[in-house]
């Protein structure tokens, strides 16, 4: 008898193990592997290295959800950047994004680290997603001069957060987020912010506010404007967007362009960057300019060849450069030196 319950209380534990199981949807890993041979030149040090992300950032992450009933879902995602080029992580182990996650019909609330929707007009409008030498981040996610001090670390993604996102397609085509982050007394990382946007056929536009503390008596203010239209053949897309700390202020624009032909996705954009301010870091006038071509050819859905090449010109002082400053020997680009660069490469995703 004894062996006869030891087995139906056996038999029920897995049962119920199995119902759970099957409650919660199968966890999925994905990535991104993007390597290429990258020549920089700045200011007349030039440098050939093989550099990762000149489509996509290389990066590894897990995601999944379960169905809690009556509508409503729990969800995880865990993302990290990697540098396939030599087999590292960079930074902390997910620190692309972190997050868990309640919803249903009325919207997401999603807990963790997330890019901030200041961010999301650049990576979204950029013909180039903001990666790889072409990427419109070179000026655009650049603060100007800071206080003695201070630091701005919300620019692209901001940890401790907590996010409400409304559902997809409300309103016809009404996409937004609102979102805190409270920072714990690290410099730089209080934050607050939202996004709002609309997207219906060919048009896609949103706006975005942004507001961190970069000192204890200094908001760092970030906004900007994006859209897009899609004509029969091609795409055209344009941003502005203004950070402003204390009496320093940066403004920015850029006009983009898509046009895919066959496996081919042609693309190319136009920036500009200007900075004034009184700060000892920001030198009134500095201005710079960037003009960046590429092209993607798909071999498959998940695997693609491209080249990119790309091009800053610095004026009022101004050293923006279109890879990064360690990528070249003494830094980068001098004042007014002009930044270069051209690269070609395989992105591969799963």
């Amino acid at each position: 008898m004894r062996t006869l319950l030891t087995g139906l209380s056996c038999a029920t534990a897995l049962a119920a193990a199995s119902g759970s199981a099957a409650a919660q949807s199968s966890i999925t890993a994905f990535g991104v592997v993007d390597l290429s041979l990258r020549w920089l030149d700045n200011g007349g040090v030039s440098q050939v290295s093989m550099a990762q992300g000149g489509v996509a950032s290389s990066r590894l992450g897990f995601r999944g959800s379960e169905d809690l009933g009556g509508g409503l879902r729990a969800g995880f995602w865990l993302e990290g950047a990697m540098d396939p080029s030599n087999g590292t992580s960079s930074g902390q182990t997910w620190q692309r994004r972190s997050t868990v996650s309640l919803s249903n019909r009325l919207g997401e609330l999603r807990l963790g680290r997330d890019t901030t929707a200041t961010y999301r007009n650049t990576v979204d409008f950029d013909p180039f997603g903001d990666s790889g030498i072409g990427a419109a981040g070179h000026l655009t996610v650049v603060p100007p001069g800071l206080p003695p001090g201070g630091a701005y670390n919300t620019l692209v993604r901001a940890s401790n957060m907590f996010a409400y996102f409304l559902p997809s397609g409300t309103a016809g085509g009404l996409y937004g987020q609102a979102q805190v982050a409270p920072g714990e007394n690290l410099p730089g990382d209080k934050f607050a912010g939202g996004r709002i946007g609309y997207q219906s056929g060919r048009f896609n536009g949103a706006l975005a506010y942004g507001q961190t503390q970069v000192s204890s008596d200094t908001n760092g203010e970030n906004f900007n404007v994006a859209g897009s239209w899609s004509f029969s053949v091609f795409e055209l897309s344009g941003f502005y967007g203004q950070i402003k700390v204390g009496d320093d202020r940066q403004q920015n624009w850029f006009v983009g362009a898509k046009l895919p032909y066959g496996l081919w996705n042609l693309r190319a954009s136009f920036g500009q960057v200007s900075l004034s301010g009184t700060s000892p870091d920001v030198v009134d006038g500095q201005k710079a300019s960037q003009f960046a071509i590429g092209a993607i050819y798909d071999l498959s859905i998940r695997t693609a060849l491209y080249g990119t090449w790309s091009s800053i010109r610095n004026q009022g002082g101004a050293s923006y450069v279109v890879g990064s400053l360690n990528d070249i020997p003494n830094g980068g680009a001098a004042p007014n030196a002009k930044s270069q660069g051209v690269e070609f490469g395989i992105r591969h995703s799963f």
